[in-house]
């Protein structure tokens, strides 16, 4: 028997190694469960980042294997303004923060709330 090397998706999205380690000790009394990443018209720049634990993907969600506990279900209409965002997790003081750093965003408003696509 050959040991299987496990490939993670980076098709869609990404997470740093900070970002991982945060949602896999989130989630590690609670298997099945996911992360799930969408996105909302919300703001005074167009649209902000939704991030919640879910127990299962919907329907039309693509899901990103980011290693073999962690996947995050990407909802399809939020797909196209998504695409290759690589999400990171930082320590801004004693608060952690999610970041994301999303190539598609042409505007931003001041609070980092809300973004908007060109």
């Amino acid at each position: 028997m050959g040991v299987e090397t496990f490939v993670p998706s980076t098709q869609l999205i990404t997470l740093t190694d900070s970002a991982v380690s945060h949602f896999e000790s989130k989630l590690k009394d609670k298997p099945g469960q996911l992360i799930r990443l969408a996105t909302k018209v919300s703001g005074c720049t167009g649209y902000a980042y939704v991030l919640d634990f879910a127990d299962k993907a919907e329907a039309d969600d693509e899901i990103v294997a980011i290693t073999p506990t962690l996947n995050v279900a990407v909802a399809a209409d939020s797909a196209e303004l998504l695409r290759n965002t690589e999400i990171d997790y930082v320590h801004e003081g004693v608060n952690g923060i999610i970041k994301y750093n999303n190539p598609n965003v042409v505007d931003e408003c001041g609070c980092g709330e809300s973004f908007n696509i060109g």
